[in-house]
């Protein structure tokens, strides 16, 4: 057996393999050997069919498995030796119409594509906003009040007031609305929808015209059990139905209430409430900002980071790497949607290896734990005992698409570590108010 390189260009080459019969030939005949042992071909014993039958019948397709076995071998046993950085998997020319299995030499040739050769800088050209999200007062207030409403007393009430929660149906035959929800009348926007409802009573249908009824988006397609887009684009009457009409007291800001929220005696005193609501609102917002500062990063290296790909090979490979082949016009498609996606996987690959950024599995370990955690903590148990998480841990680990899946957060969260030490930042400090008005326009 013979390999062999020839470099096209700095992307392209081609790998030939040159295989003698002393390759694969002993390999070949063993196999035909056991088909003839095996072999029930009508007017011969079972076992004594004539070796020429055999090869006859079965020699050319376990010649050509056991060839292909031996390049997709040696082929792959070359690449790790020779340490080529490849892109996509090595294409087989195709063999002509007069190739001959029978010759005493078989050569095979196959295209690589290769990874481009590059350097990346995290200093961009450019600086790239770091966002620091606060939480402030008033953003805090609301909270505290929705915390004192969800665990305040409820009492019923006969009529709808200035301040009422008001349970019933948006019902909608022409919209195909039919929608239970939950309402309150500082969501509305509609003046005339408030005067309708004020003083309602249990029962009553009042038709409201959707536009411009609710105040904020989100509010308008949650009552109506709608997705975003559907709802922005709704303009039609509906009927509210009213079942239920309470008033909810809040909650006192007393050592009862912090305890419920934070554990005995982590919060005494509305000062402490105040801070623990901001810091654990702003550990929210982090992870908001951190992905953003993760998105603008990797679309400033792409901009900034250029070389060149084999673009032919990549779009040849796609063609036929499918189930089912693409024409040419959809191959270069998906090469075209899938480029700018490939490109940051090669630098991506570069900054991990030159900042040596590794997840060892005693990382994952601790990292699922603490996910683990903060689940168990949104259900009241916020003291887990230790061997408790071990077992849980050791569950989910078992399992290797959640190891993939954390593995892929874990190496984000270290390259966010990595741009915020070393890429080109500018921090900028807003209220969760503007900073989702900056950054999705909402």
């Amino acid at each position: 057996m013979k390999i062999t390189k020839k470099q096209l260009d700095t992307l392209n080459a081609e790998i030939n393999i040159t295989l003698d019969q002393a390759d694969f030939q002993s390999k070949v005949d063993t196999i035909l050997l056991d088909y003839k042992k095996k072999a029930n071909i009508p007017g011969f014993r079972k076992g004594q069919v004539p070796m020429g039958m055999i090869k006859k019948q079965y020699g050319k397709a376990v010649l050509v498995e056991e060839v292909n076995k031996i390049l997709q071998e040696n082929l792959n046993k070359h690449l790790t030796e020779e340490k080529l950085s490849i892109l996509g998997n090595p294409l087989p020319k195709v063999l002509s119409e007069t190739f001959d299995w029978n010759s005493a030499t078989l050569s095979f040739d196959f295209e690589i594509g290769l990874s481009p050769e590059f350097e990346v800088s995290l200093k961009t050209k450019k600086s790239v906003t770091s966002y620091k999200v606060e939480a402030d007062k008033k953003m805090v207030a609301n909270q505290i009040l929705s915390i004192r409403k969800q665990y305040g007393k409820i009492t019923p009430e006969k009529a709808v007031t200035a301040s009422s929660e008001i349970t019933g149906t948006f019902s909608s035959e022409e919209a195909g609305i039919d929608k239970k929800t939950t309402i309150t009348l500082d969501q509305l926007k509609a003046k005339n929808a408030i005067t309708s409802l004020q003083g309602a009573e249990v029962g009553a249908s009042i038709s409201l015209d959707t536009k411009g009824l609710f105040k904020e988006d989100a509010a308008f397609a949650g009552a109506f059990g709608l997705e975003a887009a559907e709802a922005k684009d709704l303009k039609t009457t509906v009927v509210f139905t009213i079942e239920e009409i309470n008033e909810r007291t809040p909650a006192a800001l007393d050592q009862e209430l912090f305890d419920k929220l934070f554990g005995k005696d982590v919060v005494s005193s509305e000062k402490e409430l105040d801070q623990k609501i901001k810091e654990d609102a702003e550990k929210q917002f982090v992870q908001q900002a951190d992905q953003k500062l993760l998105n603008d990063v990797t679309e400033a290296l792409i901009a900034q980071t250029k070389f060149d790909l084999p673009g032919a090979f990549l779009t040849r490979w796609i063609q036929t790497s499918g189930e089912k082949p693409l024409t040419d016009e959809e191959a270069k498609a998906e090469y075209e949607r899938s480029e700018q996606g490939l490109r940051y996987q090669l630098i991506e690959a570069k900054i991990i290896e030159a900042n040596a950024l590794q997840v060892s599995f005693e990382d994952l370990k601790s990292f699922a734990k603490d996910l683990i955690k903060e689940q168990m903590a949104q259900y009241g148990q916020l003291d887990p005992k230790d061997e408790e998480l071990d077992g849980i841990a050791a569950r989910v680990l078992s399992n290797q698409e959640e190891v993939k899946r954390l593995s892929e957060q874990m190496m984000s969260q270290k390259l966010i570590t990595l741009y915020k030490e070393k890429a080109n930042l500018k921090e900028k400090t807003l209220s969760y108010e503007d900073f989702v008005k900056e950054v999705y326009g909402a």
